[in-house]
């Protein structure tokens, strides 16, 4: 099955958005970019909010958000219930995000990691299982305090 990719960016994460959509689709992910569509200034939280609301609505796909330092696309994202957005800066963390904490948003800052570094940190993300096991265990306390808030 094709994983599909959500992506999303405010006008700071627009030219990385469009680079790390192009190597996506030449990987064979579908990807369905959520805007920003140009470098105009826009608020970031609406695209991390199309974007979360696209993952939480479905399983199987992935998210990917873009701004300045990734800071506020992280915040935003995670504020919609069954997101885990990762603020990652290197693969390790991307790793790390996936194999124990099962994250399904990655966020980058355009302004913090040149684009290559972007590039590697997205593959490595999505190239990466859940562990399960004892991690399963965390993300279900993680469920629960989430259910609690509702």
């Amino acid at each position: 099955m094709q994983k599909i990719i959500y992506i999303g960016s405010d006008h700071a994460g627009f030219l990385y958005k469009e680079r790390i959509k192009e190597m996506l689709q030449s990987s064979g992910y579908k990807v369905t970019d959520r805007g920003c569509f140009d470098e105009n200034s826009v608020d970031y939280p609406v695209y991390a909010g199309l974007v979360a609301k696209d993952i939480s609505d479905s399983k199987d796909t992935f998210g990917i958000l873009i701004c300045g330092s990734g800071i506020g696309m992280s915040i935003a994202a995670n504020k919609y219930k069954g997101i885990r957005c990762a603020l990652c800066h290197n693969e390790y963390t991307a790793e790390m995000s996936r194999r124990h904490n099962n994250a399904n948003v990655l966020a980058l800052g355009a302004r913090v990691i040149g684009i290559d570094l972007a590039l590697s940190i997205v593959r490595r993300f999505l190239e990466t299982e859940f562990e399960g096991g004892r991690h399963q265990k965390r993300l279900d306390l993680i469920c629960e305090a989430e259910k609690s808030q509702s």
